[in-house]
């Protein structure tokens, strides 16, 4: 073994080390002390025997079998629905668009905080927003209809803002698996065989597919069974998903409560385990079913039909999600709106024009946090990959798994124990400690969106690098880093998306003295002033196109020499 290698090593292990000690072990530290809660042992409050006092509580509870329903429903309706229009549209689409194209469409999409997207879709939908604006010359409607439309009980206006940000997702991480299949090949060999486009996908193309992205589908899943803020906005209210009840139960006045939550937020985690369970075994029975249909043959079944749908479905989607952005600037600048107008009678900058009523401080605050975990996050995500790099040594399954071990977990399953942790160490309630948790969730997507990048960097350039004299650090400043400027500054545009849109870690260790966009745009959702919150929420959605535009012009800005002199030489 060669020195480099060797400090190759070194250097991954200590990465690993800071892994496990900064990501893993408050994610364990957290799931005990919630645990421990939830079979009866709080000291602080008196609470010092093992009992199962806490889950007969949270059983009689009012709703709370209503509270799990909706939690399912909502949950795994969005994710089956968003895996397949977004199966069926890259199916229908796949070789008429370009990957950077669909990137560049799919990116407002994915920068959007689910927070804002959710207070959009709201104004959009609601009996006095713009698609009934519109129905109203058609319905004969003087004034708005009386219908639930947000907010409604069987949970349909959370799952459709759910699947307007999780079809976008599932999309890039679909076109992503594609590149590593041979696609066209295998899309001219089944159609000289006799089948259509769709049973090709179906049969032949997403079999290879779905271990690429299962993962991703688990990510997505886990997030639309527990979360909080979008149900917050959309969901029904009472009784509200478990999440939301687990919420109200963690801040209510009565500290016993804190006992039944704890119970509610491991039953939690246990229904988003067993639904991973659920996964794997369709999986298998998938499989056993998917042998016997190819062998059946059946080139004459169609499925075109059904890409056509999902296609159509799919820019419906997307034109809700733009529309539901446009909302929230509009409503900010509306002065007077009377029904049924399409767009306001008079505009005003009111409402912008009162930084002191603490937008002001929640945008610094908000940039001061996605700027410290973003920064955290792509220094551990380099070290890690340029450890790899020394090592020449591929990543092992398990550590894939402690990537994605903060999606996986349910926040509110964790966050309330991990608070308890951060009291002990004289963390909780100061930016710190909401840097610290945040970082949990900003570092995987920011070590998933670097790594494709960084393994894809042609080694030549390290190698005549060191053969020019330089050592390994030299050449990853002066060499990797630079070439690699556009991959980091996306993975730090993603960081910065994904810090903006934390609410939960923000709301449980800044102990509700830290106010952010989006914990201030969650709690202005359900006022009656629609300018104020248009205000909150469009800052918050406008931070993250802000950091994708920056990573967009900066490379632009200094490569711009380099494509001049390209271009003198090409002359």
């Amino acid at each position: 073994m060669n020195r480099a290698t060797r400090d190759g090593k070194i250097l991954r292990g200590g990465v690993l080390t800071v892994v496990l000690a900064a990501i893993v072990l408050p994610i364990l530290g957290g799931l005990w002390e919630t645990g421990r809660a939830g079979f009866g042992v709080l000291p602080a409050i008196g609470a010092t025997e093992l009992s199962l006092a806490p889950w007969r509580a949270l059983a009689t509870m009012p709703g709370i079998a209503t509270s799990l329903r909706l939690s399912l429903t909502t949950g795994l309706g969005a994710t089956a629905l968003s895996l397949l229009l977004a199966v069926g549209f890259c199916a229908a689409v796949h070789g008429r668009m370009s990957r950077r194209s669909s990137g560049r469409m799919l990116t407002p999409f994915l920068a959007a905080p689910h927070a804002a997207l959710a207070i959009g879709l709201l104004f959009l939908i609601s009996p006095s927003g713009w698609i009934a604006r519109a129905l109203a010359p058609l319905a004969g409607w003087d004034r708005p209809p009386m219908l639930t439309t947000g907010n409604d009980p069987w949970g349909l206006a959370l799952i459709l803002g759910l699947m307007v940000k999780e079809v976008p997702f599932l999309l890039l991480v679909i076109l992503s698996a594609l590149s590593q299949i041979p696609v066209r090949a295998h899309l001219t060999a089944g159609r000289s065989l006799g089948y259509g486009r769709g049973l090709v996908w179906i049969k032949v193309i997403m079999p290879q597919v779905w271990p690429l992205i299962r993962l991703p589908v688990m990510v997505v899943l886990a997030y639309s069974l527990s979360v909080v803020d979008m149900a917050l906005i959309l969901g029904p209210s009472n009784p509200p998903t478990l999440a939301v009840m687990l919420l109200r139960l963690f801040s209510a006045p009565d500290i016993t409560q804190i006992l039944p939550a704890s119970a509610g937020a491991l039953l939690q985690g246990v229904g988003v385990a067993l639904c991973f369970v659920g996964i794997l075994a369709l999986e298998r029975l998938g499989r056993v079913i998917g042998l016997w249909w190819i062998r059946r043959g059946g080139r004459g079944v169609s499925a075109e039909p059904g890409l056509l749908l999902a296609t159509g479905l799919t820019m419906l989607l997307m034109a809700l999600g733009t529309l539901a952005m446009a909302s929230l600037l509009v409503w900010s600048l509306a002065w007077r709106w009377p029904w049924p107008m399409l767009l306001p009678d008079s505009w005003s900058l009111r409402a912008w024009g009162t930084p002191g009523t603490g937008w002001a401080r929640a945008l610094t605050t908000t940039i001061v946090l996605a700027l410290a975990s973003t920064a955290a996050a792509l220094v551990l995500a380099i070290a890690w990959l340029e450890g790899e790099d020394r090592a020449r040594s591929a990543r092992a399954r398990w550590a894939e798994a402690l990537i994605y071990l903060p999606l996986l977990v349910p926040q509110i399953a964790f966050l309330y124990g991990l608070n308890v942790v951060f009291l002990r160490i004289g963390l909780s309630g100061g930016l710190v400690a909401v840097i610290w948790a945040q970082a949990l969730f900003v570092f995987p997507y920011v070590m998933i969106a670097l790594s494709d990048p960084w393994r894809a960097l042609d080694p030549r350039l390290a190698r005549v690098a060191g053969s020019l004299g330089a050592g390994p650090w030299r050449r990853l400043f002066a060499v990797k880093l630079p070439v690699l400027l556009t991959p980091l500054l996306t993975a730090a545009a993603i960081g910065v998306a994904v810090s903006v849109a934390q609410y939960l870690p923000t709301l449980f260790m800044g102990a509700g003295r830290i106010a952010t966009l989006t914990t201030e745009a969650v709690t202005l959702s359900s006022s009656s002033d629609r300018r104020i919150t248009g205000v909150y929420a469009t800052l918050q959605a406008g931070l993250p196109f802000a950091a994708y535009a920056a990573a967009f012009m900066i490379p632009a800005l200094v490569h711009r020499n380099r494509r001049a002199l390209s271009g003198e030489a090409a002359g």
